[in-house]
């Protein structure tokens, strides 16, 4: 039978209806979430919920038959998923429970053990069951059967104890506690067995457990506890007899914050402070200092409350110490640390714990054999020597620790001079001068340095041993005789011996050396020593050896104020320390010269002067600034000759220099970058010398028209004397002649400065 053509054409098809169109799109008042939908259909499905109904038996047969029913049920259920559903089995156990039917009880619960008798749960069902029922006995062989194939499920052991003490049976429960002690378990069993002592006051029943539990489980948490028993029993030797016992049981493993924790805060209640204090200072001694936080504030806080000034000192200083400690271990190569550490130990005074800081810092040495890892690390032992000499007062100990100190710096590689100077100077301190030059004669041997030298040659300078200061110049010099520093200080000494022969020639080796870190100063001080010697010849033929070498513009100045001047006269000297009276007294050296002599050394002078600057221009023609100097400088010697010529010899003379200086002029140049493009124009100042003037393009009618500026500002611009002067007219239609270019230059050169 089909169904109807419901909405159907004659032919046959369907027709759908017509689609409506929403009106009214605005959102609904109250709006559905897909919550509240699955919320309701949940709900739906608990009130369709299945109820099985209700089977009333009225008669023995039917309750046979039921009871067969299910027994089969369960036995197809168990026969089927039984082996790996267990709560099968406990089902089917309490339904024959629920029917009264102990016997079938018993042997589902035993074909249960049969499948898996390592299952806690079967065990306890069934003896609960046997329990509930008051079967004692049968229930005291359940827990017992269970207690032997399972003795580490502790669970077990509790419930089968429980049991016998529900049962008042003591000693049963006792004997039951000694066998699973056997079994040595965890502190929870030890402390339920001495609990259960307890109960009954069974005190020393109860300390005989704790001497067991000691001894199966040697450990803190155990000895803590049998303290923590004596005392609340109002033994206190005993109490103390266990902590000291637990340390020597225990070694080092005791070595716990908790434990002396527990130990000082039993000596602090039983009003034993001073035991408290050295229990906190054995810990923090010993104990690891990032392992010790919490004992260390309690140190603190037992300090302010018990403790005097000096114990709250004592505690300032060990935080410290532990901030160090903490330092330390982080980073044993952090040397600041180690510096702060036995800082803080020397400001305690205590010897031998300096001693052992000190020790523990040099043991660490540097990673690699660089003087850079190994310069703040040599300062750890220059500490040591000083503080075993200046505080300790111990001279041996200082010096082996400076012997052991330079054992160890790879002197091959670097060596440290401030090492082996204070080596040396503790010997000299202790009157040993042999010892003293062993130990420097060691040095130069091994890794000579310049401050070795000098130090060594102060010495014996100090000494008065001259003929050793001269072989240590002589050894200094065949080390590095590019030191220019050297040979002065050997020539400054053989002046001060007035060997002016053996000082020359020390200065002559010295020039001709083919390398000198300073050759200027060694210059120097040869023409200072032949001035001072009063030698115009040989200081002159010095000076020209030197401009063999160089033509530096101070070489040419130095030389032109020497032959200027008057070479100084020993009765001058002598004058001179007279006194300030004397000194006032006496003329200007070379005033008092003659005319004569004045003039030839002007001339001498002026000599100079020339040749320097015609060396200039021609051996250096960029080195413009330097010959500007010289001309400066030659300038004001010229007006300086006034006391002894005439004015007017004096003013033509310095019109002749200032002719030859050079006009400073503005001028521009590119920029160029790193990449070598043009980045832009910078202005500077350049010098145009005289003989340049021909070189430099349009510079004369630069000039005309420059003067012609000047007359223009100087007349005030009037129209009849410009009419009137017929010079000024062309010289204006000239520079009104000139193009933008000229005019723009025109107006910049007005800015310059004249020389």
């Amino acid at each position: 039978m089909s169904a109807p053509n419901v909405g159907g054409s004659a032919d046959g098809s369907v027709r759908l209806p017509k689609a409506m169109k929403v009106k009214n799109k605005q959102p609904a008042q109250r709006q559905i979430t897909a919550e509240q939908i699955l919320r309701e259909a949940k709900e739906i499905q608990l009130e369709d919920d299945f109820k099985a109904p209700k089977t009333i038996i009225t008669d023995p047969q039917e309750l046979a038959e039921y009871r067969l029913r299910k027994r089969k049920e369960f036995e197809d259920t168990a026969r089927r998923v039984g082996r790996w559903n267990h709560s099968i089995w406990i089902k089917y156990a309490h339904w024959e429970e629920s029917q009264k039917d102990f016997r079938r009880a018993r042997s589902v619960w035993e074909r249960a053990i049969d499948v898996d008798y390592t299952n806690t749960n079967f065990w306890l069902k069934y003896a609960e069951m046997e329990m509930r029922h008051r079967f004692v006995n049968h229930a005291r062989n359940v827990w017992d059967r269970a207690v032997s194939l399972l003795p580490r499920i502790d669970q077990l052991w509790y419930k089968y104890i429980h049991m016998e003490e529900m049962v008042k049976e003591t000693a049963k429960a006792r004997l039951i506690f000694d066998r699973w002690m056997a079994f040595e378990p965890d502190h929870a069993a030890w402390m339920a067995y001495i609990k259960f002592e307890l109960r009954y006051n069974e005190v020393d029943r109860a300390r005989a457990v704790f001497e067991r539990y000691c001894e199966v489980l040697p450990s803190v948490k155990a000895w803590v506890r049998y303290a923590k028993f004596e005392l609340q029993h109002n033994d206190v030797a005993r109490a103390r007899g266990c902590y000291e016992r637990a340390m020597e049981a225990l070694g080092e493993d005791c070595h716990v914050e908790e434990f002396f924790l527990r130990f000082a805060e039993f000596e602090e209640m039983v009003k034993e402070h001073e035991r408290a204090r050295a229990i906190y200072q054995y810990a923090l001694d010993h104990l690891p200092k990032a392992a010790a936080q919490e004992l260390y504030t309690r140190f603190v806080a037992f300090e302010k409350q018990h403790g005097s000034r000096e114990g709250i000192e004592d505690v300032v200083l060990s935080k410290r110490r532990f901030t160090y400690e903490q330092e330390i271990a982080a980073n044993p190569l952090n040397y600041d640390a180690w510096f702060d550490y036995v800082k803080l130990e020397e400001s305690t005074g205590n010897h031998e714990r300096i001693r052992e800081v000190y020790e523990r810092a040099v043991a660490n040495l540097p990673p690699g054999n660089e003087k850079r890892f190994w310069q703040r690390y040599i300062y750890l032992w220059i500490k040591y020597a000083l503080f075993e000499e200046l505080d300790a007062g111990d001279m041996d100990k200082a010096r082996e620790v400076y012997r052991t100190a330079l054992k160890l710096v790879p002197h091959s590689r670097f060596t440290f001079a401030k090492l082996w100077l204070l080596a040396a100077k503790l010997e000299v301190r202790a009157k040993r001068l042999p010892a003293a030059r062993k130990i420097l004669g060691l040095a130069l041997g091994s890794c000579p340095k310049g401050k070795l030298f000098k130090e060594y040659i102060q010495l014996e300078m100090t000494l008065g041993n001259i003929d050793r200061c001269r072989t240590l110049y002589e050894k200094y010099l065949e080390w590095n005789p590019a030191n220019a520093s050297a040979w002065l200080k050997y020539a400054e000494l053989e002046v001060a011996l007035a060997e002016a022969g053996r000082a020359r020639a020390l200065f002559e080796l010295a020039i001709s050396q083919p390398v000198l870190d300073m050759p200027e100063a060694l210059w120097k001080a040869y023409i200072d020593f032949e001035i001072a010697q009063g030698n115009r010849e040989r200081t002159r033929l010095l000076y020209e050896r030197l401009l063999d070498r160089t033509k530096h513009v101070k070489v040419w100045l130095s030389l032109a104020k020497f032959e200027a001047e008057p070479l100084p006269q020993p009765e001058e000297e002598e004058e001179q320390q007279e006194g300030e009276e004397a000194q006032q007294r006496q003329p200007p050296p070379g005033e008092g010269a003659s005319p004569a002599e004045r003039e030839a050394r002007a001339v001498r002078a002026r000599g100079v002067y020339e040749r320097g600057l015609r060396a200039l221009r021609e051996g250096a023609p960029d080195a413009k600034e330097e010959a500007v100097m010289l001309l400066e400088a030659w300038r004001d010697f010229e007006a300086a000759c006034s006391d002894f010529r005439r004015r007017v010899e004096v003013a033509a003379a310095v019109t002749a220099v200032e002719r030859k200086m050079p006009r400073r002029i503005k001028r521009k140049r590119a920029i160029t970058n790193e990449a070598g493009l043009a980045s832009g124009m910078e202005e500077y100042y350049d010098y145009v010398f005289p003989e340049e003037a021909g070189a430099a393009p349009n510079l004369k009618l630069l000039e005309a028209a420059m003067r012609w500026k000047r007359q223009k500002l100087a007349g005030g611009g009037g129209e009849g004397e410009a009419a009137g002067d017929g010079e000024q007219q062309q010289q204006q239609q000239d520079g009104d002649g000139q193009d933008e270019e000229q005019q723009q230059q025109q107006e910049e050169e007005e800015q310059e400065e004249e020389y």
